[in-house]
């Protein structure tokens, strides 16, 4: 009998058991993953002289991240324990003479992973990626002390007005900068009127001051000497170390990381490498529908629990390993982005989805097992 929602009885006790069992795989998973944290970094926090509030809040706020990250081992584990109980209990046995199919626990389960694989998706991407960035932000800032005052920015450009400004180093919390080289055009930004290099500058709220000077007259080609010149580039290196505290662009929610994809390859960088962490993002999270084949087609090899549960922390390693190779590949441009992101989705899920067509669509054997006598047949013959 169904409910309002179509889900039936069989579907309600399944997704509550399944419930049950990740909430426990979870909390374990997460107390560990806190604990080893603890260790090895409590000393550093001590070290700094943070309080407990400081300390507590950085843990509190890792907790988000840890969940995104451990979601498809949980889940994993999760459906091992609960296939593993319902064989052991007969549950399984009953239900399959009850006439419930393997192809009908393949599809609950593949379309329930897919529902876990968009709320993953969503969580990671707001909650993740704020206790990403706070978590960040307390180890550099307060642990490192990579404050402000001592932040050092290298290779420095941008556009200001007519000038463009190149700075070997900047010292935001210091205003200050190195190593300048700065080229004026003219108003339609077509001519280039000058070049202006500097060993230092000195910057405030009404522009930069120059020390040790050389200009370039590109119209005249006459150079002058000066000890010192004022420049009205009102650019503030602060709004640069805000960047730069805030972390690496692949870090960056899917949105975001989207349109500082679309500036950098307007600007003619490349994105190869962006290109593949934003794909990673969503074979992440859609990984779970992995972990749910992965546990039928264990189901199909042995009914030992035990031994199941060991093979699915073997699995998950693996296909870590195969994403990291793709991931690689794709930086490396080897492999274009969406295809290096997905390669250890698409690899061991073929590998899953044959084992269970396998065993569950009795004429998918009969059509593999006459392929394979006809190329028997046909070596035979030659």
């Amino acid at each position: 009998m169904k409910n309002i929602f179509g889900v039936g009885v069989l579907s309600r006790y399944l997704i509550r058991q399944n419930l049950y069992l990740m909430a426990i795989c979870l909390a374990a998973g997460t107390g560990i993953y806190l604990l080893s944290d603890v260790f090895d970094r409590l000393d550093d926090f001590i070290q700094a002289g943070l309080g407990v509030e400081t300390i507590l809040f950085y843990f509190v706020v890792k907790i988000p991240l840890i969940v995104s990250q451990l979601m498809p081992a949980i889940f994993l584990l999760a459906m091992v324990i609960q296939l593993g109980v319902l064989t052991r209990s007969r549950e399984m046995l009953a239900l399959r003479a009850g006439g419930v199919s393997l192809a009908w626990f393949i599809r609950f389960f593949v379309i329930y992973a897919m529902i876990w694989s968009v709320g993953q998706l969503v969580f990671s991407q707001f909650l993740g990626v704020f206790g990403e960035y706070e978590a960040n932000r307390i180890w550099k800032e307060d642990v490192r002390k990579k404050q402000l005052d001592e932040m050092t920015i290298k290779n420095l450009w941008f556009r200001d007005g007519p000038f463009i400004v190149l700075a070997e180093k900047a010292y935001p919390g210091k205003s200050k900068a190195s190593g300048i080289t700065v080229y004026e055009f003219t108003t339609d930004s077509q001519d280039l009127i000058r070049i202006l290099s500097a060993k230092k500058a000195l910057i405030d709220d009404h522009g930069w001051g120059l020390l040790d000077v050389h200009e370039l007259d590109t119209r005249t080609f006459i150079g002058v000497s000066r000890l010192s010149q004022f420049l009205s580039v009102r650019q503030n290196l602060k709004a640069y170390a805000a960047v730069e505290l805030k972390g690496d662009k692949a870090q960056l929610p899917l949105l975001e990381l989207s349109r500082a994809i679309k500036k950098l390859e307007e600007s003619g960088s490349n994105v190869e490498i962006l290109r593949t962490v934003w794909h990673g993002k969503l074979s992440y999270a859609f990984s779970m529908v992995l972990m749910a084949l992965f546990a039928m087609a264990l189901m199909t090899f042995s009914e030992n629990l035990y031994a199941n549960i060991g093979l699915a922390l073997i699995l998950i390693f693996i296909q870590y390993g195969v994403h990291v190779v793709g991931a690689t590949a794709g930086e490396k441009g080897v492999l274009p982005p969406i295809m290096a992101a997905w390669l250890g989705n698409a690899i061991m899920g073929s590998l899953a989805s044959l084992r269970l067509a396998w065993v569950a669509l009795p004429r998918f054997q009969i059509t593999v097992r006459e392929w394979i006598g006809g190329l028997r047949l046909n070596r035979s013959r030659s």
